[in-house]
């Protein structure tokens, strides 16, 4: 990356209960943002749901897969990809492992998590526990966002700033599922799986 599409994701000042995460773009166009590997994961977004999905099902996950409807449909994908800014539950689900994990489908418990307006973008991210997902979201078309942020762990207070440790970096497109349901896809994270998928909703 340029020195302008790593300013894009450098870190700035909390903002509420928001931890010290991205400012403002310089650019609103994630291909200029993103690293070389994040825009390859990207691409290939579609074979990473085709052999997630496939190997779940293989080691007995079908009806644990179906039980979520459309939130496991790669093609869904709904007009108001973006979520606006509001106070969110949001839980993970890891499907097809990648060596490192022993289950091919696992769903994490809800989890506390924040949509905030970071003028023409917006920031998404947990508000609790030991691994925290904190970046921006981008406008890609009506029907898809792009997800570029960093996993904080532990205690730590202030995000480390996207593209300078690949195994924290993280990416993934946003999309509407439902009436106020949507999800963020991570293909091909670093650890555990073949895909990520973040489940958001409203907090009722």
């Amino acid at each position: 990356m340029g020195l302008a599409a790593c300013a894009a994701l450098t870190a700035c000042g909390s903002k509420g209960d928001r931890p010290a995460t991205a400012a403002a773009p310089v650019t609103l166009d994630w291909r200029q943002v993103a690293t070389d590997a994040d825009r390859n994961r990207l691409r290939n977004w579609r074979q990473a749901w085709l052999a997630a999905l496939t190997k779940a099902r293989a080691s007995g996950n079908t009806k644990a897969l179906a039980a979520q409807g459309e939130l496991f449909e790669p093609d869904r994908a709904l007009a108001d990809a973006l979520p606006p800014s509001g106070a969110y539950r949001c839980r993970v689900f890891k499907i097809g492992s990648n060596g490192t994990a022993t289950r091919d489908f696992t769903a994490y418990p809800w989890f506390e998590c924040r949509v905030d307006a970071e003028g023409e973008v917006s920031s998404f991210y947990k508000t609790s526990g030991s691994q925290r997902p904190v970046g921006l979201a981008f406008h890609d078309s009506d029907m898809r966002g792009v997800f570029l942020g960093t996993m904080m762990i532990g205690d730590e207070t202030t995000a480390l700033d996207y593209g300078r440790d690949a195994d924290r970096d993280m990416a993934g497109l946003i999309e509407r599922v439902g009436d106020k349901r949507w999800r963020i896809v991570l293909p091909y994270p670093r650890f555990e799986s073949m895909l990520d998928v973040v489940e958001i909703v409203p907090v009722s």
